[in-house]
């Protein structure tokens, strides 16, 4: 199968809150969310032949982290392009206010 760009679909903010929930449940003390900002993202997804943004989960120093790369239609990881981390985590730098926060 390959990549057309339409991956992924909207959900619900319940469903939302469900699944942040759990998360944020079953992994106290761990980073909730990172933001990336959107100049990143769109250097990502402005390289030829990306389809969208593959997000893998890592660890920095024992802290939960994001790497985005964009991935092409064979469903390949473009690795030779944009590679994205360095993004801020919450805690510290959580909203004020969400209904996705535990």
């Amino acid at each position: 199968m390959a990549f057309t760009g339409k991956e992924g679909e909207t959900i619900s903010l319940d469903e939302a809150k469900k699944l942040t929930g759990d998360y944020q449940k079953n992994h106290p003390g761990a980073v909730k969310a990172v933001f990336m900002g959107a100049e990143i993202i769109q250097k990502i997804l402005d390289q030829q032949g990306c389809m969208g943004i593959r997000v893998y989960f890592g660890e920095d120093n024992n802290q939960y982290t994001v790497v985005l790369v964009g991935a092409n239609s064979n469903e390949d990881d473009m690795t030779e392009g944009v590679l994205a981390d360095r993004g801020k985590p919450c805690p510290p730098d959580c909203p004020v206010q969400s209904p996705l926060m535990r």
